[in-house]
């Protein structure tokens, strides 16, 4: 096949034709044999027989008395018959039956009388209360056939019928090169220019889940001799291979080529968002898989194609993701050119389960973390309507997502506080929060999308907080406005004040990073701006947003900004000096169907709290009204 440089060939057509040329090479799968006992989660390659009989005795199946069936034969409740010590042996669960004995009688039912003799009241029949040989496992049964996964009740059902040692398919060895000039083992001080290698640790979770083993290679360089040195080496010693990054375009960008020098390129571009480009190759028989750099991209591919590529090793298809139906709570545009893979909470708020698209960036790891699902846009479809219903891979189960407690709305690190107290508290759900500003929040109650939403909304016309917005928006009611607390708002500038900004006037003075339009902290810097006769023109970095008061305090103690409006406790946090502005009431606007849901209830127990509290009088810049 003629390779082409970073062509945009259909997923579904590029993993087909793929998976097809590994075929054609001949992809067997290794075998080993290993102790029964530890083989669950593994796969049989052969089917499995029955060495013995389980049980491999007649043993009594109850405690009591063994005896001869016919012995017993007339006995009733009225007419008693009394057993002589000959004719009877005491049992236990499990002995073996005695050999002129054929029945056991349970030992309540059976009267001691003196001189080792026993009163009995009913009849048994031949072989009652007996586990006779065979009764479960026959010798020559099969146990299980060729391909099956091992079960721990399976492991037991091996061993019950004798077999010491079974014969499993070799879990295949997947070997992971990370590649990089600025790549660095994890550590807790990384420098400028050094990023963290995290990826080799995602992706070696995930094929051992698929039951895969993987091998991780030192980080390589930038160097093009170095990276085929070890593609070479590891096409030797695995089953397959990753290289990760160094498949794009780049001027360091070397997997293709090697790929091409050492075996095969079969396809280099996948039509695929993210995920565009994908190596796929092979060297010799060994599949050579070039995974792009940005983590979301490679996740997508790993599961998308790689899994497919390790389920070749167990001649067997991999399991389908489970699947749900929701309606789609955001518009989601997506271009013709890719088949797009968008992250999504989910939640279900009156009865109706919602998708809501998360941080779409390739390199947003969070996003991942985050997600609870993954919806899928054709390639062809320009995307997904809000109210529209599209199907949603599954990250979690159902019936934990059903349990969760929609929070969205303004950010503020006491949500995650809250959040953590609540699992602490084992309250049996948990709580999924996105971060869309005060005004999304509104309109995430209007529409059945959230069951709980944060709000700081100032009233720019006699300083009021939240209420003239709940009256605007909601004039028929179906929401409660739960006070909240108190939170200092201000300016966030560098350790030191370098600038000397002493008043929002003062912002002028250097590089201004915004929130975004909608959020409550927008309302006020307008505001503010309007009150001191300000253009926004003149402030640099106006349209700069962040949808976080964290990540506004991370790019001024980076460097990126002078200053922006945010709360004292993320100030804090990143040990940034702060000029007060104004206090503020950060409130909960609750959903009424919603409110004396056992979640909701739960959320307000912890936030009234008095170890909640004494949280936020740790983190600063809080106060309860």
């Amino acid at each position: 096949m003629r390779h082409n440089y970073l062509n945009n060939t259909p997923l579904e057509e590029a993993k087909e034709a793929y998976l097809s040329c590994l075929r054609q090479d001949g992809f067997l799968y290794k075998t080993e044999t290993i102790p029964s006992a530890e083989a669950s989660g593994r796969i049989l390659s052969q089917a499995v027989y029955a060495h013995i009989c389980s049980p491999h005795y007649n043993a009594s199946a109850m405690d009591g008395i063994a005896v001869k069936a016919s012995h017993t034969y007339g006995a009733s409740e009225a007419e008693p018959i009394t057993l002589s010590a000959e004719q009877y042996t005491v049992v236990d669960t499990g002995d073996p039956l005695p050999d002129d004995a054929d029945a056991v009688i349970m030992v309540e039912d059976v009267t001691e009388l003196n001189e080792g003799r026993v009163k009995i009241f009913s009849a048994v029949h031949p072989w009652q209360n007996v586990r006779q040989v065979g009764e479960d496992i026959c010798m020559g049964d099969m146990i299980a056939p060729s391909f099956t996964e091992v079960t721990p009740s399976l492991c037991g059902a091996f061993l019950a019928g004798g077999v010491l040692q079974v014969q499993v398919i070799s879990r295949p060895v997947v070997g992971i090169i990370p590649t990089g000039d600025e790549i660095v083992s994890p550590k807790a001080d990384p420098q400028k220019g050094e990023i963290i290698e995290f990826n080799s640790t995602i992706f070696s979770s995930m094929l051992s889940g698929w039951n895969a083993e993987s091998r991780v290679y030192d980080i390589i360089k930038d160097k093009k001799d170095l990276l085929r040195q070890q593609i070479k080496a590891a096409c030797d010693e695995c089953d397959a291979v990753l290289v990760l990054a160094g498949s794009s375009a780049g001027r360091d960008d070397y997997t293709s080529t090697i790929i091409s020098e050492l075996g095969e390129v079969v396809f280099h571009g996948i039509a695929a968002k993210p995920g565009k480009p994908t190596v796929l190759g092979k060297v010799g028989e060994t599949p050579v898989i070039g995974l792009p750099g940005y983590p979301v991209s490679a996740i997508v591919i790993m599961d998308e194609i790689v899994r497919d590529v390790v389920s070749l090793y167990y001649a067997s298809e991999p399991k389908p993701y489970p699947t749900v139906k929701a309606t789609v709570g955001k518009r989601i545009v997506s271009s013709l050119k890719y088949r797009e893979y968008v992250r999504v909470s989910l939640g279900k708020v009156k009865g109706q389960l919602t998708a809501v698209p998360l941080n779409r960036g390739a390199g947003v790891i969070t996003s991942f973390t985050k997600a609870d699902g993954i919806l899928v846009v054709p390639q062809d479809s320009e995307g997904f309507e809000a109210g529209e219903e599209a199907e949603v891979r599954l990250l979690r189960s159902l019936e934990e997502i059903e349990k969760s407690l929609i929070i969205t709305g303004s950010h503020d690190p006491l949500l995650d506080e809250l959040s953590d107290m609540i699992r602490k508290n084992g309250c049996g759900f948990s709580v999924t929060s996105s971060h869309v500003g005060s005004m999304g929040a509104i309109t995430a109650l209007k529409n059945g999308q959230a069951h709980l939403g944060c709000i700081h909304l100032l009233d720019t016309q006699d300083g009021s907080y939240n209420e003239s917005y709940v009256k605007k928006y909601f004039p028929e009611g179906g929401v409660k406005l739960i006070k909240g607390v108190g939170r200092v708002q201000g300016l966030m500038v560098k350790k030191g004040n370098p600038l000397g900004i002493k008043s929002f006037r003062d912002i002028t003075k250097g590089r201004y990073v915004n929130r975004q339009l909608g959020s409550g902290t927008r309302i006020l810097c307008d505001y503010l701006i309007g009150k001191n006769g300000m253009d926004k023109n003149e402030i640099d970095g106006y349209r700069n947003e962040e949808f976080t008061h964290t990540a506004v305090a991370a790019l001024i103690a980076a460097g990126n900004a002078d200053c922006g409006l945010g709360i004292y406790s993320a100030a804090k946090m990143y040990d940034l000096d702060f000029i007060e502005i104004c206090i503020e009431e950060y409130d909960f606007l609750i959903d009424e169907d919603a409110y004396g849901t056992q979640e909701v209830q739960a959320f307000l127990k912890v936030f009234e709290s008095e170890k909640f509290r004494e949280r936020l009088s740790q983190m600063g810049g809080y106060n309860f009204g």
